[in-house]
């Protein structure tokens, strides 16, 4: 079974997220403030943590940091307030995804298997319904960047690049298709998991995020009301392999 560490200081949420998801395939643990749940991860392994902003000794955004500190698990914010400015920091400080409460679990449970699709390696990604084949030695090369897709990582000249697993799916998925226009519908859907009829800001931060981690080494443009594509900066030599 999946483990999920859920911080939240309701109770009652806790226990009906517990029953429900446990018949969905996964294990559900709790922490009921931030200290606990840091403890917890100290102690032992999860593969996503749902984390809500609201808890009684800590701001769930500073637990955020730390947990990003250390550890690469995705995140889900949740969230009980109607600000979006905090659903946009939350993916800004490095969430995967936000859901506003109350969610329906059925909707939290399918964005918590999209993330995990995306996320886990290949035979557990099998277990989850979603085939893939990874060669371990595929690596794919832009100029002075490279992704290992196999162990979901990029490098810049040698120098490992912090992303989260959301922000690689994007990434990953525009090298995979360097030049070539992706529609913000193909991002949304198969890189995030996320209902592209219910397109909001999300796609957006993560952009801005990537923008940022990789500077000067390539350049995410934006075609204005179709996509994206991944260009090359005309001051590095055009290489794209596959390796």
């Amino acid at each position: 079974m999946k483990r999920i560490l859920f911080i939240d200081d309701d109770f009652e949420l806790g226990e009906l997220l517990g029953s429900y998801l446990s018949g969905e395939g996964f294990s559900l643990h709790t922490a009921h403030d931030a200290m606990s749940g840091i403890e917890k991860l100290k102690e032992d392994t999860f593969d996503i943590v749902l984390l809500d902003i609201m808890l009684p000794d800590m701001n769930g955004f500073d637990l955020l940091q730390k947990i990003r500190n250390e550890y690469t698990m995705p995140v889900i914010m949740l969230t009980g307030r109607s600000d979006e400015i905090d659903k946009v920091v939350g993916l800004e400080m490095g969430a995967d995804d936000y859901v506003a409460k109350p969610c329906p679990l059925r909707e939290l449970a399918a964005r918590i298997r999209a993330i995990l699709r995306r996320t886990m390696p290949a035979k557990i990604a099998r277990e989850l319904n979603a085939p893939t084949k990874v060669d371990p030695a595929h690596k794919i090369i832009i100029g002075s960047m490279s992704l290992t897709p196999s162990a979901r990582s990029v490098q810049i000249e040698d120098s490992p690049v912090q992303l989260t697993s959301a922000e690689y799916n994007v990434l990953e998925m525009l090298t995979s298709n360097a030049g070539a226009l992706i529609t913000r519908e193909q991002l949304l859907e198969d890189a995030l998991g996320r209902d592209p009829s219910l397109d909001d800001y999300v796609l957006n931060v993560h952009m801005s995020n990537l923008r940022r981690k990789l500077k000067h080494c390539a350049i995410i443009k934006t075609i204005r009301g179709n996509g994206y594509l991944l260009a090359i900066p005309e001051q590095i030599p055009q290489q794209v392999m596959h390796m």
